[in-house]
């Protein structure tokens, strides 16, 4: 269906690829892999013909029809949510606008002189509308938008009256309305709550579509593919099975290289060593010259380079007392709308909450009410004895100085700590070598939320309030942060969107939607498990029943 023979790309002395191939299959679902800046976004547009490669062939039918979603909310506008939708979801949203362009036109006195011809061309564009399923594209884009999280009055509002992460799921759903035979999705998650990624993933994996997609959710990827092709130095491997699968192959990979490697390096010392001491001795002098050539001609193995980011080993935090943070009768409203009511809550030492809701439910507002950002309308938030608090949320990217550098963030928030223990914080956080020197101005947003994470937990607190600390935390450095707060010894409240995280984290829940359908939207405490409280309520996210 699509291929891409021998493609080599550069941006100056850059190499992303290297006569690479790639071929997407009818109906096939793979996930794109590799870390940031290796070229997985080049590849999406080498395919829609937004570049070029230096060389190689790209080929893409030119019958096929490719719905293409980036990391772009576009403009607003004055349209509603759902004519947006519809609008730019390829031809057929031409054909749906261009039929109520032609109703209005044929209703005009001014242009009755025209009407033969209008008529003509709506009885065209009408019967090709039909053929191809038009009257149920309102009912289709406006199932894709509930999905996508978008209640009715949304979608009959206007687009400019949405944030920019709203406006990236109407591009969603624009790509999706639209069936398009191939679906190349870069990021898809990254602007979702749960209950909205686990309906793409149901909407995905029931899709006829070929899809190509990029994620830093593990388990939206692992539930779609079935093929992972990864870009490791220029170069395009492809791994049958789903990311747990290419793991496992890799990790066996690596380790045959690095014996390969081993081996060769072990031969060429005993080589070497066999020529320095007999290379001044007339009777070795063929065997010595003919062990040269031998060297000469070996193809040396690169040693092997495996990212790896090694959990950082926090320091113990200070004891807080056992009662962390206590809510009573607490009410909080913004104008009309009731967010809490007399809402009784406590959290104890050592608990870790995951605090789950559908939008709106509350779940930003009530770390912010904890922290102090947000005053409850009514009754008591009180915080225990001897707490430190690090608070995460979006806002905590403006700590950062945009005049410094990397290293000038930590070694000026630091003075007292030593020069290696700084460089050990950076490098597990992923800023080795010269990347402790970029400025903060250009990082990108996940190079940001790792180093505010880096700066909050060298010196830990005893309690962590964190709202989305993986946004655009790419999977290996997510998988770090588990395995580094997983050894914390400390109490946890947060917000979180990733499964795997949630699962790593959470051994309370609460759950501020109630808990299931039908049931009275008092918040349910459940003192276990993310996972046990996915297995007593049968669902993964509240609402997702919808």
């Amino acid at each position: 269906m699509i291929s891409l023979a021998g493609i080599s790309k550069h941006y100056g002395r850059q190499v992303l690829l290297d006569e690479a191939s790639l071929q997407l299959n009818p109906g096939e679902k793979v996930g794109l892999v590799g870390p940031n800046g290796a070229g997985k976004s080049t590849i999406f547009r080498l395919i829609v013909g937004e570049e070029e490669p230096d060389g190689g062939e790209v080929l893409v039918p030119r019958r096929l029809t490719l719905g293409y979603f980036r990391q772009d909310a576009g403009e607003s506008s004055e349209r509603s949510v759902l004519d947006e939708a519809i609008a730019r979801c390829g031809s057929l949203g031409e054909l749906h606008h261009e039929l109520e362009e032609l109703e209005q036109a044929m209703a005009d006195p001014q242009r009755m002189d025209e009407l033969d011809a209008l008529v003509e061309r709506f009885g065209d564009v009408q019967g090709e509308y039909q053929q191809r399923g038009g009257y149920e594209l309102v009912a289709r884009s406006t199932e894709v938008l509930h999905g996508l999280g978008f209640d009715d009055g949304q979608i009959e509002g206007p687009m400019s009256a949405l944030s920019g992460g709203w406006r990236m799921r109407v591009a969603i759903a624009q790509v999706l309305i639209g069936e398009p035979e191939v679906l190349l999705l870069d990021e898809p998650t990254n602007h979702l709550d749960i209950e909205s990624i686990v309906w793409l993933e149901t909407f995905l994996k029931n899709s006829p579509a070929a899809i190509l997609m990029t994620s830093h959710d593990r388990e939206f990827m692992d539930r779609i593919v079935t093929r992972i092709v990864e870009i490791d130095e220029g170069t395009l491997i492809s791994n049958t099975g789903d990311y747990a699968a290419y793991e496992a192959t890799r990790a066996l990979r690596a380790e045959q290289g690095a014996a390969a490697f081993a081996r060769q390096q072990a031969m060429l010392r005993k080589e070497e060593r066999f020529i320095e001491r007999f290379e001044k001795n007339a009777a070795k002098a063929s065997q010595v010259q003919s062990r040269v050539k031998k060297l000469d001609k070996i193809d040396r193995l690169e040693p092997p380079r495996k990212r790896v980011l090694v959990p950082f080993n926090m320091r113990t935090p200070p004891r807080s007392g056992n009662d962390v943070v206590a809510l009573k009768q607490v009410s909080k409203s913004y104008g009309e709308r009731v967010i809490y009511e007399d809402f009784d809550f406590e959290v104890k030492r050592g608990e870790r909450w995951c605090v789950m809701g559908v939008n709106g439910a509350g779940k930003t507002t009530l770390l912010k009410m904890v922290v102090g950002a947000v005053e409850a309308n009514a009754g008591e938030v009180k915080l225990g004895a001897s707490l430190k608090i690090g608070y995460f949320a979006q806002s905590a990217l403006e700590v950062l100085d945009p005049e410094l550098t990397v290293w000038e963030q930590i070694d000026d928030a630091f003075p007292g700590a030593t020069t290696p223990s700084k460089r050990n914080l950076l490098g597990c956080f992923d800023f080795p070598g010269d990347d402790i020197d970029k400025p903060i101005s250009v990082l990108s947003g996940g190079e940001r939320s790792r180093l505010v994470l880096a700066q909050m937990l060298f010196d830990p607190p005893n309690f962590l309030v964190l709202d989305e600390p993986t946004n655009h935390l790419d999977l290996v450095t997510k998988q770090m942060l588990i395995e580094s707060l997983a050894k914390f010894e400390g109490t946890m409240l947060f917000v979180s969107h990733d499964r795997t995280f949630l699962r790593g984290m959470a051994n309370r829940v609460l759950d501020l939607s109630g808990g299931g359908e039908d049931v009275a939207r008092k918040p349910l405490v459940f003192n276990g498990t993310y996972q046990e409280w996915v297995d007593v309520t049968g669902h993964e996210a509240p609402g997702v029943w919808h």
